[in-house]
């Protein structure tokens, strides 16, 4: 295995921690596509905006270690 292939891996599991994370509704159902409570649009702030920030980066870190493999 190669270094991308160890970076993709660390990259997909904690991708899948912190959008399981990022739950909207206030049960694990809401999260995961169900219903829950009413859909309101609110800004992030404190935590979650950052935890949404840190999505954001492993996302760019996930496509640039699977443009790499493929390169390589």
């Amino acid at each position: 295995m190669t270094i991308y292939n160890y970076i993709t891996l660390f990259t997909v599991v904690v991708l899948i921690t912190l959008i399981l994370i990022q739950t909207r509704g206030a049960t694990l159902g809401a999260g995961l596509g169900g219903v829950g409570g009413e859909d309101i649009n609110i800004e992030r702030r404190g935590s979650e905006k950052t935890v949404h920030q840190i999505t954001i980066f492993f996302v760019f870190v996930f496509c640039a270690s699977l443009i790499m493999h493929v390169i390589a």
